[in-house]
C-alpha cells in the first residue's frame, strides 16, 4: 500500500525558528527525519514554489522572479501522483498562475483545487479569500493559517478512502503587504515580543524589534495548525500511513541585508525547516549534510515507490536517511535574483557567492560574467557577520569553492560561467563587517511578490 503525502508549506520562515517556538514541529522532526541545513534554490516566493513543485531549478523551468507563471509543459508533484492513482489537491497560495483566479490549466496539474494565486492580496489575517475548481470566491472563517487546517482536514476526510497527495501552502509568517507588518492572532504578538534575537539581526538591525513579536506569533499558531493536523490523521487511522513534510520557501532577514527581507546570499534568506515524518522517515534522526528543498520532490517519489524523472535536478535524499555516509554533494548549489544576479553554494562550513554586476536583476536570469562577493566561515561565523572575500589568506579557499560553483552553474544547465576573484586585501584593507547587499533593479514595489503590472 502506497502511503499518502501531505506538504504543509509555511512562507518565510527562517530555519532557525524551529525548537522552542514549534513543540509540535519540533517532537515531528526527532521522531522522523530533520535536514539540520536545508537550503532553498532561490530566496524569493515564485521561484522557490516552482522548484519545489518540479524538483528544477528556476532558470530551467523560466521562473526565475516574481510574476512569472509556471508554464503548462512543465510537470509537477501532482502530475506524477496523480498518474500513480493519487488524489492530489492544493490548498492556499500558490503564486506560479500569473492571474486571480488562477486558470485551470495554470494549476499545475492538482485535480481539487482551493487557493489563490497571491493569497496575501485576496485576505488579511481574519479574512481569508480562496477560489475553487469553478473560479468561485469562497471565504473561510478564522484566523487565516487556521482556515486553511481546516480545509485541510476536510480534504483528507473526503480522500481517506484513497491515497492522496495534498500540498497545504500558507502565508503566514509572511508580512502583511500593503501594511507591512505580521499579524499574529490575537495575543500572540504580546506573548512572543521581545523573547527572540538571533545574533545577526541583533547586531545589524532592520526590523526584527519591531516584527519578532508578530513573526513568532504566526509561527507559534502554524505549530498549533500542524498539531491539528496531525490529530486529525491520528484520528482517521491515517497517521502511520501518511508522510508529513514540513519546509518554507525562503527564510526572512527582516531588512539587514538589503532593502526587504529575502534575496540575498545569507543562511537568513536561504535556510529554512525541512523535517519529516511517516514510512520512511521515522527514525531518521537528523541529517547534518546540507540538502536543498530542490532534493524534497524526488524523495517524496521515491519513498511513496514512484520512478523520480530523469528531468528532475534535485536527488532524492531517502539514502541520507538511511545511511549517514551515503554517497552524497558536500555542497548546495543556489540561484538569487530581483536584488541582483547572484549564484552561490553552501556547504557544512563555507559560503561562496558571486554576483553578475552588469545584469539587470529583473530582466537576467542569468549572465556569462559574475564576481565574487562573499566568503563566510561558518565554522566560526554562524551568522555570517564577517565577509573574508579577497583576504589574501583564504585565496586558496575562495580558488576551490569558485571551481565548485563554477560546475554547480554548468550542472544546473546554465552556460559555464567566468567567475573573477574579488581584488585581494589584508586583514584592515577594508571594513570587515557585512555591508548591505546593494539593493538594485526593480523599485521597492516589486517587492513582497506585487503582482506583475499588465499592459
Amino acid at each position: 500500500m502506497r502511503p499518502n503525502v501531505i506538504v504543509f508549506f509555511t512562507d518565510q520562515q527562517r530555519g532557525d525558528t524551529v525548537g522552542p517556538f514549534t513543540p509540535t514541529l519540533d517532537r515531528m522532526a526527532r521522531r522522523g527525519t530533520q535536514a539540520e541545513v536545508a537550503i532553498t534554490p532561490q530566496p524569493v516566493c515564485a521561484p522557490a514554489r516552482a522548484a519545489l513543485q518540479t524538483g528544477r531549478y528556476p532558470t530551467t523551468t523560466g521562473v526565475h522572479r516574481n510574476g512569472i507563471p509556471l508554464p503548462t509543459a512543465e510537470r509537477t508533484l501532482a502530475h506524477h501522483f496523480g498518474e500513480a492513482g493519487y488524489a492530489t489537491g492544493y490548498i492556499g497560495k500558490w503564486h506560479l498562475g500569473g492571474q486571480e483566479p488562477v486558470p485551470a490549466d495554470r494549476r499545475g496539474g492538482y485535480r481539487s483545487w482551493l487557493a489563490a494565486n497571491g493569497l496575501e492580496h485576496t485576505s488579511d489575517a481574519y479574512r481569508t479569500i480562496v477560489y475553487d475548481e469553478a473560479d468561485d470566491p469562497v471565504l473561510l472563517p478564522g484566523y487565516r493559517s487556521d482556515a486553511l487546517v481546516d480545509a485541510a482536514v476536510r480534504f483528507v476526510a473526503d480522500h481517506h478512502r484513497e491515497p492522496f497527495y495534498l500540498f497545504v501552502s500558507f502565508l503566514e509568517p509572511h508580512h502583511q503587504n500593503q501594511v507591512d507588518s505580521y499579524p499574529a492572532p490575537d495575543g500572540y504578538e504580546e506573548r512572543y515580543a521581545g523573547r527572540w534575537m538571533p545574533p545577526d539581526l541583533a547586531t545589524l538591525g532592520g526590523t526584527a524589534h519591531r516584527h519578532a513579536g508578530g513573526y513568532l506569533g504566526q509561527v507559534k499558531r502554524l505549530d498549533e495548525g500542524l498539531g491539528r493536523l496531525l490529530d486529525a490523521l491520528r484520528s482517521m487511522d491515517l497517521l502511520d500511513d501518511t508522510i508529513v513534510a514540513y519546509t518554507s520557501d525562503h527564510g526572512n532577514h527582516f531588512k539587514t541585508r538589503n532593502g526587504e527581507y529575502k534575496r540575498s546570499c545569507h543562511d537568513a534568506s536561504l535556510r529554512v525547516p525541512l523535517a519529516l515524518r511517516g514510512p520512511g522517515f521515522d527514525g531518521g534522526g537528523t541529517i547534518a549534510r546540507p540538502v536543498s528543498t530542490i532534493d524534497l520532490p524526488p524523495t517524496l517519489l521515491e519513498a511513496a515507490g514512484l520512478p523520480v524523472p530523469a528531468e528532475m535536478q534535485g536527488r532524492s535524499f531517502l539514502p541520507l536517511v538511511r545511511d549517514a555516509r551515503a554517497d552524497w554533494p558536500e555542497e548546495v548549489f543556489f540561484q538569487v535574483s530581483e536584488s541582483e544576479v547572484g549564484r552561490g553554494i553552501r556547504t557544512s562550513r563555507w559560503k561562496y557567492y558571486a554576483v553578475a554586476e552588469d545584469a539587470h536583476p529583473w530582466h537576467d536570469a542569468a549572465a556569462p560574467r559574475y564576481r565574487e562577493q562573499a566568503l563566510y566561515d561558518l565554522a566560526g561565523d554562524p551568522h555570517e557577520l564577517s565577509n573574508l572575500v579577497g583576504l589574501r589568506s583564504h585565496r586558496e579557499q575562495a580558488a576551490l569553492l569558485r571551481e565548485r560553483l563554477a560546475r554547480r552553474i554548468v550542472e544546473a544547465g546554465e552556460a559555464e560561467p567566468v567567475i573573477e576573484p574579488a581584488p585581494e586585501h589584508d586583514p584592515g584593507g577594508q571594513l570587515m563587517t557585512d555591508p548591505a547587499v546593494r539593493l538594485r533593479g526593480p523599485a521597492p514595489a516589486r517587492f513582497g511578490h506585487q503582482p506583475p503590472k499588465t499592459a
